[in-house]
């Protein structure tokens, strides 16, 4: 949220330097993320001084130019060549002298040079109004009073004003300093305290009154618990026109685009008070008459930014008697019922939306305005009307309105201040120090506040309508804590506690394994539950039925709780090597989560991101591509770490990765590795191999500690092991190897296992190679050449009847 110091000062006539400001306002919980200086003209129009065109001549090779000499007012006239058609002797004009700066409607700064235009030396600029940044016009130069005298600096002569913004970090619950005049109120608490009293003057409406009962817009709320609050007011003969340059750069400093006077002025209000308006054209309400409703579902209604939405059922709407809507109250107005140049007479609106309503609307149509923002977080009720007065007199006064109507003030249930007991032992319990009664009552007073009895105990308290976020005690206590400023709370140099030891079985588990990784050069991840609905359509592993949806989403993005880990690793991975950080290892301990008929299910998980290389680059080490085997090697030392050996390699039935395998003890399956597939990374603009491996966490924490340990005697009878190394086409996977191995050799085969991929341009065009080995083993006797020789040529037979494999 942006805050104008001069603005500020308006209410609070504070002369402290911006930063000691800014820090005083980060004291109260305002935090000031940051502080920029502005000028209503970039550059001040520093070097820029008023100029006497002394001669004016046709430049002798350009038709459209005019070789001028100006008076500068110090002693030797210049030449300048001059384009604008209007340029004569006699004038007083702005002229940009050499070196100085000048910047266009962007910001884009260029400097005025010594040069030759068609031959004809140029030492400066005449200049027009639009590259001053007094305005829009280019149809020539400006021309000055000429009563001026040459030399004067034009900052002199306009209307130059130079301001702070405060950037400040607002935080949900304070909706009370939603605007300029609540920040001015809190910084005045916080002067109080520092021993600094001034008065908070608030904008005067004591001259408000109706000039003529001639044009009434009836009003009609049909929910009130929608609608709480409703003021309208007509104005007539208004023109539309410019607004004032005060309230322009008011606007301006704060990032708004001023638009005109009665569109300028509502904006003002808003930040000044922190109250939206809206400003129909009254020409546009169909008899006489608003409406404040919902419609039907799917209803369309096109914006004001030329977008035709479909409206909810649950949308607040305002209407005409005919039932036509005008404005989506609360967050965005009509294409159709706005002011424009040619609006006479405008129905002016103030009112109070159901914060959770505005909410769901806002976020239903991805519309995020100065409007809503307040709205869904809670206004001051209590300022409705008086904010409506504030703009009708600036309405009056800057656009020739006339009041014709009586204000229209739906507002059946009037919302009390709260009332809240303080107790001092409970203060001094929480804050940790015992403040002076005097100073809380004083600090209270300050924060307007008011103190209703007066015990030894503690303190009958109302608190103002405005502070939604103060209506319990410890919320008191807080208030009173950062007025008081949390660095005048004495703490002790000494510093008690108590040494806890952690059974957890979990935990001792998983900083186990996270120590093995980051020794391993892993660092540890933690993403966000809530991801795209999308994603599961990268797998045909996952189903949409299951998706855990968000009722009210902050965005598309964060619309459905993951129900696999790999994608937001993905949105890590994609983010650093964006960052040309290519080679990285990452884990993650988290939960996948389900919606299925018997209920929800989380389950958890621990997952693995290898990609780039092994280590960094050093001229000691040769450079290692981190492959699939890196990987394996990793998830195996992990789980011998923890205990669990002896596992059952089978080929993966996850289609995220192009080749992959699973790793089980017995019928358990532990964990899925392998590559994951070009076409997901495509989808995170992913170029280079990322290798992943998914824990079934749950499983494994269930066999910690519990594992059966069996006793057999050694095999009295070597194993023997044999590779294959087999040309095959691209859409074979390894499984199929692996079935077909045992489906061969029933008995003696114990292990297949795959240990190098090859695929290049040395290989046929859709071939792939596959480096396979197989482990045989007789227990009853040792295994004769001839006998390995004839299963591996059995398995070798087998391979090339139903594979087409070609041994290399």
């Amino acid at each position: 949220m942006k805050i104008s110091y001069n603005w500020l000062q308006q209410f609070l006539q504070i002369d402290w330097e911006a930063e000691k400001t800014g820090e005083l306002l980060t004291d109260l919980g305002l935090e000031v993320e940051g502080i920029e200086k502005i000028e209503s003209i970039k550059g001040s129009l520093k070097g820029v001084v008023v100029g006497e065109v002394i001669t004016c001549e046709k430049h002798p090779n350009a038709d459209k130019l005019k070789v001028t000499t100006v008076n500068l007012g110090n002693g030797s006239p210049v030449q300048i060549v001059c384009g604008a058609p209007n340029v004569a002797a006699g004038q007083k004009v702005p002229v940009a002298t050499i070196g100085t700066m000048l910047y266009d409607e962007k910001g884009e700064g260029f400097k005025i040079k010594k040069g030759k235009i068609r031959g004809e030396e140029s030492h400066g600029m005449i200049c027009a109004e639009d590259e001053l940044g007094l305005g829009q016009s280019h149809d020539g130069i400006m021309i000055l009073d000429e009563t001026l005298v040459p030399g004067t600096p034009c900052s002199e002569v306009f209307n130059i004003e130079t301001d702070y913004v405060f950037e400040i970090g607002l935080t949900p619950n304070r909706t009370d300093a939603m605007s300029h005049y609540g920040v001015a109120r809190d910084l005045r608490a916080g002067l109080i305290q520092q021993g600094t009293s001034m008065e908070l003057i608030s904008p005067s409406v004591s001259n408000f009154h109706v000039d003529e009962r001639t044009h009434k817009i009836d009003i009609v709320v049909e929910n009130k618990d929608l609608v709480p609050r409703y003021c309208g007011i007509t104005i007539t003969d208004v023109e539309v026109k410019e607004s004032p340059e005060w309230i322009q750069n008011r606007l301006k400093a704060i990032g708004l685009t001023p638009k005109n006077n009665i569109v300028d002025i509502t904006n003002y209000v808003l930040h000044e008070l922190g109250q939206p308006l809206h400003a129909f054209d009254a020409s546009k309400i169909r008899g006489g008459k608003v409406v404040v409703k919902t419609l039907e579902e799917g209803t369309k209604f096109t914006t004001l930014d030329e977008v035709e939405r479909e409206l909810s059922s649950e949308d607040i709407m305002i209407c005409d008697a005919d039932e036509n809507p005008l404005c989506i109250g609360g967050v965005f107005g009509g294409a159709k019922s706005g002011v424009t140049e040619h609006t006479t007479s405008i129905f002016l609106e103030s009112a109070y939306f159901n914060p959770v309503s505005i909410r769901k609307t806002a976020k239903r149509h991805a519309l995020n305005t100065d409007a809503s923002f307040r709205f869904e977080r809670g206004i001051d009720i209590n300022t409705t009307k008086y904010a409506l007065k504030r703009a009708a007199l600036l309405i009056e006064e800057y656009a020739g309105g006339k009041m014709s109507s009586d204000i229209l003030d739906f507002y059946p249930a009037k919302v009390e201040d709260f009332e809240v007991f303080l107790s001092f032992e409970n203060a001094y319990r929480l804050i940790g120090q015992e403040i002076p009664k005097e100073t809380i009552k004083k600090i209270l007073a300050s924060l307007e506040i008011k103190i209703n009895s007066v015990t030894d105990a503690g303190l009958g308290l109302v608190v103002p309508s405005y502070r939604v976020d103060v209506q319990r005690e410890a919320d008191i206590i807080e208030e009173i804590l950062r007025v008081y400023g949390y660095n005048n709370i004495e703490f002790s140099h000494k510093l008690n506690t108590s040494i806890s030891f952690d059974d957890d079985k979990e935990v001792k588990i998983e900083n186990i394994v996270a120590n093995q990784l980051t020794s391993l050069g892993f660092n540890e991840t933690m993403a966000n539950s809530l991801t795209k609905g999308d994603y599961i359509e990268l797998s045909d592993n996952l189903n949409a039925d299951f998706n855990v949806e968000m009722l009210n989403p902050l965005s598309n993005d964060l619309k459905v709780m993951r129900q696999s880990l790999l994608f937001s690793g993905l949105e890590s991975v994609a983010y650093n090597i964006n960052r040309k950080n290519n080679s990285l290892k990452f884990y993650e301990f988290g939960k996948t989560y389900h919606k299925y008929e018997s209920g929800y299910q989380e389950d958890k998980h621990l997952t693995l991101f290898v990609t780039g290389t092994r280590t960094q680059d050093s001229w000691k080490v040769a450079t290692q591509t981190s492959d699939f085997f890196y990987l394996k090697g990793i998830v195996t030392t992990l789980l011998s770490r923890l205990g669990i050996d002896t596992l059952k390699t089978t080929p993966t039935k996850s289609d995220v990765f192009s080749e992959g395998i699973t790793l089980s003890l017995g019928k358990t399956k532990l964990v899925e590795l392998g590559v994951v597939k070009r076409a997901i990374l495509k989808e995170f603009s992913i170029k280079q191999e990322v290798l992943f491996a998914d824990f079934n966490w749950q499983n494994i924490l269930d066999l910690v500690g519990k594992k059966k340990i069996k006793v057999a005697d050694l095999p009295k009878f070597p194993a023997v092991k044999r590779d294959l190394a087999l040309l095959l086409d691209n859409k074979v996977e390894f499984k199929e190897i692996y079935n077909l191995a045992f489906q061969s050799e029933r008995k003696l085969l114990k292990e297949v296992d795959l240990f190098d991929v090859y695929e290049g341009d040395k290989l046929p065009e859709g071939k792939k190679s596959y480096a396979v080995s197989f482990v045989i083993q007789d227990e009853n006797k040792t295994l004769a050449d001839k006998q390995i020789d004839k299963i591996m040529q059995k398995l070798q037979q087998t391979f090339e009847k139903n594979l087409d494999a070609v041994l290399r």
